[in-house]
């Protein structure tokens, strides 16, 4: 089994010194996006999952389209819900981000003011992950271990999200205890490639990171984060 995770191209947050909330992509964003489909264009899935935000929404629809496929949107892939900035000055998140990382480790699970505490954020995303992976018959068996039951072995599944999301996904898989800077933990750059393995064992199959981050399709001008 192979998983491919997707993080969206660039997005624009601010627009004309105010933050946008559910933002589109930028013109950078969607020259990004396009590049990735072309990354892409050659490599089978057997089935493409998105994000309901724009920014994943508007990444995966070149992909879609070179793919020949129709958009599935899974909910559960929802990046972690920040407090409502619409139409605030943009300094006003900046100054809630930085403040959020000066907080000791253990005061950072209750995330932003306003927002969804990361806390709840990483339990709705193992518990989303774990039921669309159960109805797909991949579910982790009881072991002390990160041992999993896969029915299908051979399905390629590709995943267009976020990098919080991403993050937390693939920790959940390798079997990894979450932290609350899922972000920091690991470098996702926009429009970026990530892929997990299965690697089949005695009783079960594990998974292995085979890629991280991968935005070599991308001109050095277009790394962002």
């Amino acid at each position: 089994m192979q998983l491919t995770l997707i993080r969206h191209a660039e997005p624009e947050w601010v627009r004309d010194g105010f933050s946008q909330d559910n933002p589109p992509l930028t013109s950078r964003g969607h020259r990004q996006a396009r590049r990735l489909a072309d990354r892409l264009e050659a490599e089978h899935f057997d089935h493409v999952y998105v994000s309901p935000l724009l920014r994943a929404r508007q990444t995966a629809a070149p992909i879609l389209d070179a793919q020949r496929r129709g958009e599935v949107i899974e909910p559960w892939l929802e990046e972690i819900r920040s407090p409502i900035w619409q139409g605030n000055p943009a300094e006003k998140a900046e100054a809630a981000y930085r403040e959020e990382k000066r907080r000791p480790a253990l005061e950072r699970w209750r995330g932003l003011e306003g927002g969804e505490p990361v806390s709840e954020f990483t339990k709705r995303i193992h518990r989303g992950a774990n039921e669309f992976l159960a109805e797909r018959g991949i579910y982790r068996i009881e072991h002390e271990l990160p041992v999993w039951h896969i029915e299908e072995p051979g399905d390629k599944l590709a995943f267009v999200a976020h990098a919080g999301t991403n993050s937390v996904f693939i920790c959940h898989l390798l079997g990894l205890a979450p932290t609350p800077w899922e972000w920091e933990r690991f470098v996702i750059g926009h429009a970026s490639i990530s892929r997990l393995e299965a690697l089949k064992l005695g009783d079960g199959y594990t998974f292995s990171l085979v890629r991280l981050a991968d935005n070599s399709h991308l001109e050095p001008a277009d790394h962002t984060y």
